[in-house]
């Protein structure tokens, strides 16, 4: 049984993998078209690096994008680094990427400028990213009816995904990736265009039977059961299968499988991750938006 087709919000949170460029330096510029909220802290609070309001931009060559992903990864993965700056990383993380991802040709010179730490990250990043924005070319343009809300905080989120593995098998990086594509960590409030709900994205006869009687918009009822959903087709040792049968696109499960990869191998890239953020092809809808 699949948990849902991949509908609107599914597919509109994978656009948020390709789009702009900017500057160099695209942590001090921000995107005319948008505005900037504040994001959720992932911890007490901790030193922060000051930078002008708005959203990170991407650089505007080969070199400088190279230069700027490679300063987020390692950043993000520096347990070192305050957890008051991990919104704007993940950020611009996210926004360079998109950058990467809708400009091929620069591939060759990013990917050998690029240190052998953050490579095959960045590599696959791009990849899963593609391979989600193939999913939504039909989608319509018109803004969708959501609301953008901010996420649990990062660690409580994470004790979630740890509990449905222990629940259930199902390998806690997996959780996070579907959480991640399906409703970027809970921030979407709204209805698939295929009726899917949640944060997790159940449609109704998926969700009644492995959603254990519990409230599908609930982030640990819906965590819980998407391991259960899981399990039941093949997870941990067909984990192929299993995402399949969450949604029937071999390029979710490679997007979803490279996300989790990740996570396997660095758990701080999950703090990159939480805080990417919800675009509508090239429309960032920040925390606080709806319609």
């Amino acid at each position: 049984m699949t948990a849902h087709r991949l509908g609107t919000v599914a597919l509109m949170v994978a656009l948020a993998a390709c789009g702009s460029g900017g500057d160099p330096d695209a942590d001090d510029r921000a995107v005319p078209t948008t505005t900037a909220v504040a994001s959720s802290a992932m911890a007490p609070p901790a030193p922060t690096t000051t930078v002008p309001p708005g959203p990170p931009v991407a650089a505007t060559t080969p070199e400088d994008l190279a230069d700027q992903l490679a300063r987020a990864e390692t950043a993000i993965r520096n347990p070192a680094t305050p957890a008051a700056d991990l919104p704007r990383l993940g950020h611009t993380q996210q926004v360079a990427t998109r950058a990467l991802a809708a400009r091929p040709e620069w591939e060759p010179a990013v990917y050998a400028r690029l240190p052998a730490a953050v490579r095959s990250t960045v590599e696959a990043h791009v990849m899963a990213q593609r391979e989600l924005r193939a999913l939504s070319s039909s989608e319509s343009r018109e803004l969708p009816n959501w609301r953008i809300v901010a996420p649990p905080p990062a660690p409580e989120l994470l004790e979630e995904y740890k509990s449905a593995e222990a629940a259930t098998g199902v390998g806690w990086q997996y959780l996070a990736a579907i959480h991640l594509v399906e409703s970027r960590m809970g921030r979407i409030r709204g209805d698939s265009s295929a009726g899917a709900q949640g944060p997790m994205q159940f449609i109704p006869s998926t969700w009644a039977a492995y959603g254990g009687g519990g409230d599908v918009n609930s982030y640990h009822d819906a965590i819980l059961a998407a391991g259960r959903l899981l399990k039941a087709n093949g997870a941990p040792a067909n984990m192929s299968n299993a995402l399949f049968r969450y949604n029937p696109s071999n390029r979710y499960v490679r997007a979803v499988s490279a996300y989790a990869d990740q996570m396997k191998a660095d758990e701080r890239a999950y703090y990159g991750y939480y805080h990417w953020q919800v675009y509508y092809f090239d429309t960032w809808l920040p925390e606080g938006w709806s319609k």
